[in-house]
């Protein structure tokens, strides 16, 4: 790790470009636990630190999302613009829809999320869509809040998880059909020297988006997926099937 800084310090001053010793960190990329240290190089200190902001992402060491998830969810608060009666509901909608949740969703075409994240993503749009559309009202004139089966039928199955994977799927399509010597198909396509680790593994993401595929039914999808017109199509039915 020394010998890397020391390039980087050198390769750096090539270009008269200064190492700040108090603006530079460095992060583990390990799913081991830990001790923080300093990397001592020269007569700098180099903190170790857990995560860091880069272009407005969380990035960690283990590679999880809950970090990142969480701080996108904590920004969204507009809450008393959902409840105001000036703006209609359609314009509420159309608000959320265009802007909060592509905020909260960016860069998810390449996410491989857990259960746990399932459920935070469908509590936060299911807190804004009843703000949005308000309670219900029995016929015994009692008011109640809508059940998520009532809120996901006024949006006609078009929820956040949907949304979230039919970018996914659409993301699958353009890699798939990038030429073989593409940088990111070669990445793509790359294996790992090492075996994974002991244990139950984690889920990768091509994983993900195959049993997405199995869970539409869609067993020949490779002869659709080099049709662009015909992916498209199966990308916008995955953004209202139920079983997603």
């Amino acid at each position: 790790m020394i010998d890397t800084f020391e390039k980087l310090k050198n390769s750096s001053l090539q270009f008269g470009l200064i190492v700040n010793e108090n603006k530079t960190k460095y992060m583990k990329c390990t799913t081991k636990e830990t001790q923080l240290d300093r990397l001592r190089v020269d007569n700098m200190q180099i903190d170790q630190v857990k995560s860091f902001s880069y272009l407005g992402a969380i990035v960690n060491g283990n590679n999880t999302l809950e970090e990142e998830i969480r701080e996108r969810i904590a920004k969204m608060r507009i809450k008393l613009f959902f409840k105001s009666n000036l703006v209609s509901r359609k314009s509420k909608l159309k608000l959320y829809r265009s802007v909060i949740r592509p905020v909260v969703l960016y860069g998810c075409e390449t996410w491989v999320i857990k259960e746990s994240i399932i459920k935070r993503l469908s509590v936060f749009e299911r807190k804004i869509l009843r703000e949005i559309f308000g309670p219900t009202k029995e016929d015994n004139g009692i008011w109640r809040i809508r059940t998520i089966k009532e809120l996901d039928e006024l949006i006609k199955h078009r929820n956040v998880i949907n949304y979230f994977k039919a970018q996914r799927l659409s993301w699958f399509g353009h890699i798939y059909r990038m030429p073989e010597t593409s940088i990111v198909k070669r990445i793509y396509k790359w294996k790992p020297f090492t075996g994974r680790p002991a244990g139950s593994p984690k889920s990768r993401w091509e994983d993900d988006v195959r049993n997405d595929l199995r869970k539409m039914k869609l067993m020949k999808w490779t002869e659709q997926v080099h049709d662009c017109l015909k992916w498209k199509g199966v990308v916008g039915k995955a953004k209202t099937v139920p079983e997603l």
